[in-house]
């Protein structure tokens, strides 16, 4: 499986993000950081482009999700670019099309570096899955029925790492 990386920049108050790869929960990490960023603070809109993305996991697509809605809590634009079909179809799938507006062609020059992923520990990387997955159940009734179990497990998981914390 090919790795997933995650580019953000930024240009004129407007946010971009490339992903390259299988864009998984590994890739969470720094699009958590940056929905609570941009929650927090004014911005012009979001592009992100999925040209070189292979591959999309819930947790990746969650955050996106995220993203997206802060965008259209501040009333901003918020574009994908270049999603394969096989990609397009699983984000409108999940009810993203609520939140994005898809477009193709030349995404333009706002190439960042690649975002790191800071160590994580294992709650963290749970609570940005369960993070994610509530998004996407929020975002469409619709994902309710595919992801109520598993933000069941990842709360418990959580309840046991907290536990044995004490």
């Amino acid at each position: 499986m090919e790795k997933g990386e995650v580019f953000i920049s930024e240009k004129d108050g407007i946010t971009f993000i490339r992903a390259k790869g299988n864009a998984s929960f590994v890739c969470a990490p720094p699009l958590r950081e940056l929905a609570k960023k941009l929650a927090a603070e004014p911005f012009g809109g979001l592009k992100i482009d999925l040209e070189e993305c292979t591959w999309m996991d819930s947790t990746f697509m969650g955050m996106l999700a995220m993203l997206g809605l802060n965008a259209k809590k501040k009333n901003v634009p918020a574009e994908i670019w270049n999603a394969s079909e096989q990609n397009e179809k699983l984000l409108c799938g999940l009810g993203l099309k609520k939140v994005f507006a898809f477009q193709n062609g030349e995404f333009g020059d706002a190439s960042g570096t690649a975002a790191a992923s800071n160590a994580t520990t294992a709650e963290s990387n749970a609570r940005n899955v369960l993070d994610a997955h509530q998004t996407l159940m929020d975002i469409d009734e619709g994902n309710v029925q595919k992801f109520e179990k598993v933000v069941e497990f990842v709360k418990k998981d959580i309840d046991r790492m907290e536990q044995k914390k004490d």
